[in-house]
């Protein structure tokens, strides 16, 4: 049976596909298609103790069984608007909003969309692209993701932070492709009664976004390139292990 197979950020450039098909035997486990690919790149294996495996655009275990036609993706550690959005995610009747763009992002514009008349406050979170890491000059950054298991996972984070919080909307949307310095990567909108429980909730929403959520940032220098290191939240380590 095959398996269509999914590379992103640093595993991509080491295994030089974005994607593959691979025959595996009836009752093959997803460690074996990950061991297959680490067997033919020595350099995959220094990395796999923080390589996560998506299966069907949900974490899962490695020790998981795959069928035929399944999708399987390999992850490296996420490193933490107004426009066309290359996918979305709606709640109809609650109003919350997660997207993923290739535009310039207005985070202002999402939260007038948002505002409701009993809201009393919103905040807007947006992460900027900074012109140096450790004193290295930036000339710009670059995005990719997993779009399909991205936005979900947007939305599950969202849908739970609305939950264990007394706001009243909330919205995430995330740049991909190439950021100029300045320019905005990630808006988190919230919008409540009160100012306070929207202050923790966008804090809350951004830190899980850049733990959970399969984007990827690499950052342009004029002496070179790097995928920006990350890590995973210890849920997704649980479940691989």
């Amino acid at each position: 049976m095959r398996v269509h197979v999914l590379f992103f950020g640093v595993i991509r450039e080491i295994v030089g596909l974005r994607e593959d098909t691979l025959e595996v035997a009836p009752g093959a486990r997803l460690e074996s298609v990950l061991e297959n690919y680490s067997n033919r790149h020595p350099k995959l294996r220094e990395i796999l103790p923080s390589v996560v495996i998506a299966l069907n655009q949900q974490f899962a275990n490695p020790a998981a069984t795959v069928a035929d036609g399944d999708e399987v993706a390999f992850l490296p550690p996420v490193s933490g608007g107004a426009g066309v959005f290359t996918h979305q995610i709606v709640y109809p009747t609650a109003g919350h909003f997660f997207a993923l763009t290739r535009d310039p992002i207005d985070g202002g514009a999402v939260a007038r969309k948002l505002l409701r008349g009993e809201d009393g406050a919103f905040v807007n979170f947006e992460g900027v692209g900074r012109n140096n890491t450790k004193g290295r000059a930036t000339l710009y950054l670059e995005y990719e993701c997993y779009e399909p298991m991205a936005v979900k996972v947007m939305a599950e984070i969202g849908g739970e932070i609305a939950h264990n919080f007394p706001i009243g909307r909330i919205a995430m949307v995330h740049r991909l492709g190439r950021i100029g310095i300045g320019e905005t990567s990630v808006s988190v909108v919230v919008t409540a009664p009160h100012r306070k429980p929207a202050f923790d909730a966008a804090l809350e929403a951004i830190d899980r976004l850049k733990r959970l959520v399969p984007i990827w940032k690499k950052e342009f220098y004029a002496d070179g390139e790097v995928w920006v290191d990350g890590e995973w939240d210890d849920s997704v380590l649980k479940a691989k292990a």
